[in-house]
This record gives structure tokens, sequence and C-alpha cells, in this order.
């Protein structure tokens, strides 16, 4: 069946319980796991390039980095708990479900598990449904969990 499972996770609560289930179903199956966290790029003032300098982009990649290592190390955390091989990869990119569509055709994996939607309020509504534009776009099978 499935060897090589993909995990999207973005820190949030419903996503970290997928990454319980999705450890749990890889067990099932003697399946490994690769945990991808896409970090957002720098935000871009009104119609201008991104900030280049100064302490903003300093402390904004320090916490971008920061929450991707805190993620990933607790998703990882969970995963190994049940003895499941894992794999943790972060990228930046302000479109997740590209990198997300692309992380599962390098690194070979044969299903993708995640989340049915990811952080709400203003930040769901700027960042659109994740899920929905890889199960529009992916040719890799999408087990959506809620």
């Amino acid at each position: 069946m499935y060897k090589h499972i993909l995990v999207p996770t973005d820190g949030t609560e419903l996503s970290q319980g997928t990454v319980r289930q999705a450890a749990q179903f890889a067990r099932s199956l003697n399946a490994s796991i690769t945990v991808l966290y896409v970090q957002p790029q720098c935000p871009k003032p009104f119609g201008g390039e991104a900030f280049t300098m100064g302490p903003f982009q300093e402390e904004f990649l320090r916490n971008s980095a920061s929450m991707a290592n805190d993620t990933l190390t607790q998703a990882k955390s969970v995963i190994e708990h049940t003895d499941i091989r894992c794999k943790c990869c972060t990228a930046t990119s302000d479109d997740p479900w590209q990198v997300i569509i692309s992380t599962a055709k390098n690194e070979g994996c044969d299903l993708i598990f995640m989340a049915s939607h990811g952080r709400s309020g203003l930040a769901g509504l700027l960042i659109g449904s994740q899920t929905q534009k890889v199960l529009t776009h992916c040719k890799v099978p999408v087990l959506v969990c809620r």
C-alpha cells in the first residue's frame, strides 16, 4: 500500500492532531513519514519589494525559523515515539500548496496526509484553502484529516 507519507504541518492544534493520526496510520502500514513545514516569506509593503534590510526582516526570519524548528521537533518526537522512520524538512513560500506538491514528488511520497484546514481568522483568509489547492492540483493521493 503506502510506503512514504508526506505530512504537512503548520503548528496549529488541528495540524498537530493530524501528525499523531498520520503516525498511527503509518505504523499500521510500516511506512515512513516526511514532515513538512512551509515558512512564510517576508511580507512586502503595499506595492513594494520585500523588506531586504533592517531589524524587521531579521526578526521575522528568526521567528519563522524558530517556529519551523519548534513545530518540526514536536512532530518528530510524536512520530518517533511510534517507532516510525521520520524525516523533517522546511521551505519558504507564500504558496504552501505548491511546496507540498513538489515535496511529495521530490521525496517520492506516495500519499499526502494533511489537515482539512490550517490557520484560522485573518491568517486563514489571507492564505486560502491550501488543502483544496493540493486536492485540485496534486497527482499523489491525498488523505484529508479532520
